[in-house]
């Protein structure tokens, strides 16, 4: 199954057939609110997520690590700079480039430039992702964005 990530104004719009959406001021703040009929709540006055739907995501302190996603525990390389497991789902990376290349089953296609996600392609059939696979999904490619724009803004 190949679930398709589309854009619109530099903006994730969604991932297969579950809509993100923003703000009424999106062209300020590209803070994603939603995930389909998924509320997404952030810490107060941070861009660090702090729930989906409910389920509590907990950081390193004074870090934008994640430790938790509800039951899920998260793993990190030893100096922190890689996500290697959200839950149940490994993730592997492209070698000297921080692209996430699959989150457990899940294998991630990048744009020409290897910029931006476009697809994700699931081995087998089946209509949509599991609601844990598109948490996870969705999680990994917030936080590689927000890391993309963070190293964007030290330069």
């Amino acid at each position: 199954m190949d679930i398709e990530l589309t854009y619109r104004r530099g903006l994730l719009r969604s991932i297969g057939g579950v809509e993100v959406t923003y703000g009424p001021r999106e062209w300020l703040d590209g803070t994603p609110r939603a995930l389909g009929s998924w509320p997404l709540e952030y810490q107060r006055f941070s861009t660090s997520l702090r729930s989906v739907a409910g389920i509590e995501i907990t950081y390193r302190r004074w870090s934008a690590l994640p430790l938790t996603v509800g039951r899920w525990s998260c793993e990190h390389s030893r100096f922190g700079s890689r996500l290697l497991r959200l839950g149940p789902y490994e993730l592997s990376h492209d070698r000297g480039v921080s692209r996430v290349r699959t989150v457990g089953p899940l294998e991630i296609s990048y744009d020409r430039l290897g910029s931006r996600p476009i697809r994700a392609h699931l081995p087998g059939d089946g209509d949509e992702l599991s609601p844990d696979l598109l948490l996870a999904l969705f999680l990994t490619l917030f936080w590689q964005q927000q890391n993309w724009d963070a190293q964007q803004r030290s330069r």
